[in-house]
């Protein structure tokens, strides 16, 4: 199955080249692509908008995709993680975009540090599933997310149904939210939030363990 960016005569081919959706050869990336930066500086940007923005403002919908505490580990972090070790499209992540904004349009909820990080990892999934030919199964995506095999099953259900299964994207759709992501500043907006609770590691740790080794419970508390 092809990925939505790799058509060079679509559009502006340029903003594909730009954040790294398409390599020349196809060789397979060895760092994350600029896109990566980029989400994270619209994600990050979000959140403190939400956190800048009145009291009555900021109340929204509880999802299931909340949990009790932040993880420790960035978003840039995160995303960087996932990317290195689900090996999946750098267009999966433009698409896990689209998939988050659609969840907080359809269910009035905001994007909070106690849900962007399972958003995004239960998003980047079934992207991969959508456009990748081949992808890992949730229990590898469980452990390279921090979430139990448990808990990311029930999230990718909650997310399907939210977003009524509708998991294709266009390309007229993919490539605005690509000029979006392009105009974010490349070097985001450093968000720490310290977690007492959850397994103790610090984001070097996160970046550098291998799913394997990494507690399974640190973004599902």
């Amino acid at each position: 199955m092809e990925t939505l960016a790799t058509d060079p005569g679509f559009i502006d081919s340029g903003v594909y080249l730009r954040l790294g959706l398409i390599v020349e050869g196809k060789i397979r990336l060895k760092k994350p692509p600029t896109l990566l930066s980029r989400l994270a500086s619209s994600l990050e940007r979000s959140l403190l908008l939400h956190d800048e923005s009145p009291p009555e403002f900021q109340h929204s919908a509880v999802t299931v995709f909340d949990g009790r505490s932040p993880p420790e580990i960035t978003i840039s972090d995160y995303l960087d993680r996932i990317f290195i070790y689900s090996r999946c499209s750098p267009s999966c992540f433009v698409a896990a975009y689209i998939y988050i904004l659609q969840f907080l349009d359809v269910t009035r909820a905001h994007l909070t540090p106690l849900n962007v990080h399972r958003l995004v990892v239960t998003s980047v999934m079934l992207a991969a599933k959508v456009f990748d030919d081949r992808y890992y199964n949730n229990a590898y995506y469980a452990r390279v997310g921090g979430v139990s095999t448990r808990e990311l099953n029930r999230l990718e259900m909650k997310l399907l149904f939210a977003l009524d299964f509708k998991l294709q994207v266009d390309p007229h759709t993919f490539h605005a939210h690509c000029c979006q992501l392009e105009k974010q500043n490349s070097d985001g907006i450093q968000i720490e939030w310290p977690i007492k609770e959850a397994c103790r590691l610090d984001k070097e740790t996160w970046r550098k363990s291998t799913p394997e080794s990494v507690c399974s419970q640190t973004t599902a508390r």
